[in-house]
């Protein structure tokens, strides 16, 4: 789901819809926003944990938690925003809990349209065999590189330029005001780039 691109609020009323139906005791209707969601959230929670099997259970205790407080949700939000908050919030406890380092694929980290930005790009290196090494060795540079992040940095990092959501939905999601996520993103780009630029 492109949720930056939104141009009609269709998809918030179809989620709606199956809300009520589900709060109407129609079991299927939950089961419907499990397909239309599980893949999203699935990616979410592994790009965060980096681990398959820890996201794999950080996506099923997510919807775990829905099913279990569906009724609390109140419609001031769209559902996925509501959705994208407790999956952040799950895999924070899973980290915080088992002391897992999240790892995150990160393809690309910019700060457009800021004087003296700087970008930093990994292609996919996985058709250019002359380039392998050195492509997967900048890989695991960045990666390393965001692990150094704090976690309420990387977060904002995954959701913007992993995940590719607005600033406007990204406060929402994590309940930051839009002033505050823009800042921080600019220090999480501007502390990657620092991080970075000694062994890029």
């Amino acid at each position: 789901m492109n949720r930056k691109n939104k141009t009609t609020n269709r998809p918030e009323q179809d989620d709606e819809v199956l809300i009520r139906s589900f709060l109407s005791d129609n079991s299927d209707a939950f089961d419907r926003l499990v397909i239309k969601y599980r893949d999203m959230i699935f990616n979410l929670c592994f790009r965060i944990v980096n681990d398959y099997d820890d996201a794999n259970d950080c996506a099923q205790e997510t919807f775990i938690k829905v099913y279990r407080n569906i009724q609390q949700f109140r419609f001031q939000s769209s559902f996925s925003t509501w959705l994208y908050r407790i999956a952040i919030n799950t895999c924070r406890n899973r980290i915080a809990s088992s002391g897992n380092r999240a790892r995150k694929k990160m393809l690309r980290i910019d700060n457009p349209g800021e004087p003296g930005s700087e970008t930093v790009e990994i292609h996919d290196c996985s058709f250019n065999p002359d380039s392998v090494f050195e492509k997967n060795e900048q890989a695991r540079l960045i990666h390393q590189a965001i692990d150094a992040l704090p976690e309420e940095l990387k977060v904002l990092v995954v959701l913007r330029d992993l995940e590719g959501n607005s600033y406007e939905d990204i406060a929402d999601i994590t309940g930051v005001n839009l002033g505050t996520v823009k800042s921080r993103l600019a220090r999480a780009r501007h502390l990657l780039r620092e991080l970075l630029r000694e062994v890029i």
